[in-house]
């Protein structure tokens, strides 16, 4: 395929959304010629954010608000967003009728012609791609960001020289994609699997089938940078074809492999072990981090990179917006924003980065994920607590109270029905060296658009608080 196939094709954009994949894909869509018809449940108001950026595009007519049947049967392409289902009523309808569905993953794998560097897992993707970004820049290697974190899709073709390298990181769902059209990228990333979007999947094995996409299709010129630490990555690794890197915060002296020992990340290149930094002058916080970091260095180093350069970028890394981003200091008081942590693991990590004294906000929407292991740790670890209104948040305390004392299990939880509120709740409770720390454990739907939406009122409302 190339882009010259859209000129003039009547294309169905299946989800506009607001995290910018869809924007991105429109305006690729447009540049190409093609006539564009944008279609999302949501209405104008809603989407405002995205329109916002479509502004003065030609050749888009918006369904908003709904969905035409025609819209799916009378057109040469569907793409729809990640998020929707292979088995929607409206992609099935398209299939039905020989209209071809693809995601922005699979049309970026099919059209770009630079190696792809991809990256997944349930969480950390996002700062393990900034980080192999980072290190490819100061190596003069001239990355291209795709999907990361906000970071669109099918518009980053236009941004790729002829000596670029494309950073991507992959969802689940964008892998699905992948799967369809059985493609893999050159240097793949796997960094962990925990549950997550189980009100999608049906099951663990079909979330874990969609994530072996990222290496399933590759052959033996290619690498899988994989997280030896982790049980199911374990088992799945051993069905890669391709080359294998592993990393782990224990010694691996056999083989290419990143590990840590006596607080010190090692690179063994299979000849030599080579020291890359010390824990201690890492500038980005939490243990988790730690595991990012080596996935980086090892994806970097089979791309190529000289080792100085890895050391120089690793060091200098300071961590990215909403993961445990630090917003502020008032009265004594220290804000972080973990508001990417939208299920209990990443929430658990986030509360074992810190020492001091912690006034967690957490909670929002379920997604079928169990709440048991981060309830023990609240119970552990923190100084007080403010929920925010949702269907997790009755599920978290449902399980807090089964591990609290018989005395305290009539207690009443602080439960807030907006991010100020929170924030004041939790401001009022705080002393002089405790830490203010969003760190949900769950989605954010409901009271926020997204996740990212949730972050920034959060840091919206701590400046308020300075005022």
């Amino acid at each position: 395929m190339t882009t010259d196939f859209f000129k003039n094709k009547k294309v169905t954009v299946f989800g506009l959304g607001l995290h910018g994949g869809g924007a991105g894909t429109v305006k690729f869509l447009a540049n190409q010629g093609a006539k564009i018809i944008v279609t999302d449940i949501k209405t104008k108001e809603q989407l405002s954010d995205s329109l916002e950026k479509l502004k003065g595009l030609k050749n888009i007519e918006y369904i908003l608000g709904q969905h035409r049947q025609e819209d799916f049967t009378k057109v040469d392409m569907v793409i729809k967003t990640p998020a929707a289902p292979w088995n929607n009523k409206h992609i099935k309808l398209a299939l039905e009728n020989n209209v071809p569905v693809e995601v922005d993953s699979s049309l970026f794998f099919k059209l770009c012609k630079n190696p792809i560097i991809g990256i997944t897992g349930t969480k950390g993707k996002t700062t393990t791609a900034a980080v192999i970004y980072e290190i490819l820049k100061l190596a003069g290697k001239n990355p291209v960001k795709v999907g990361i974190g906000q970071v669109s899709v099918l518009d980053r073709l236009e941004k790729l020289k002829k000596d670029s390298v494309a950073v991507f990181e992959l969802s689940s769902w964008r892998l699905s994609a992948l799967g369809k059209i059985k493609k893999s990228p050159f240097i793949a990333v796997l960094s962990n699997i925990f549950p997550d979007h189980l009100n999608y999947y049906q099951s663990m094995e079909s979330y874990i089938k969609d994530k072996k996409n990222i290496f399933l299709y590759q052959d033996s010129r290619d690498w899988l940078v994989t997280n030896e630490d982790d049980d199911n990555l374990r088992s799945i690794a051993k069905e890669a074809r391709s080359q294998v890197i592993k990393y782990s915060k224990s010694p691996i002296k056999n083989g290419h492999s990143v590990f840590t020992e006596d607080e010190i990340v090692y690179l063994n290149d299979g000849v030599d072990v080579k020291k890359i930094i010390s824990l201690e002058n890492l500038k980005i916080r939490g243990r988790h981090n730690v595991g990012n970091i080596m996935a980086a260095v090892g994806a970097a180093y089979v791309y190529g990179v000289e080792i100085p350069k890895i050391k120089e970028a690793v060091k200098n890394f300071k961590g990215i917006a909403h993961r445990l981003e630090f917003i502020k200091e008032i009265g004594g008081i220290k804000f972080y924003n973990d508001t990417a942590a939208t299920i209990p693991e990443a929430a658990i990590s986030a509360l074992n980065s810190f020492t001091q004294p912690i006034i967690l906000i957490a909670g929002g929407t379920d997604k079928n994920l169990d709440f048991s292991r981060l309830s023990k740790a609240i119970i552990g670890k923190v100084k007080g607590l403010v929920l925010l209104k949702g269907s997790a948040t009755e599920e978290l305390t449902r399980e807090i109270k089964k591990s609290l004392p018989e005395e305290k299990k009539d207690e009443e939880f602080k439960i807030a029905d907006s991010i100020d509120k929170a924030v004041e709740i939790a401001y009022h409770f705080a002393e002089v060296g405790d830490i203010i720390l969003l760190s949900p454990g769950a989605a954010s739907f409901g009271l926020f658009l997204n996740e990212f939406d949730r972050g920034n009122k959060f840091k919206e409302a701590v400046r308020n608080l300075a005022k």
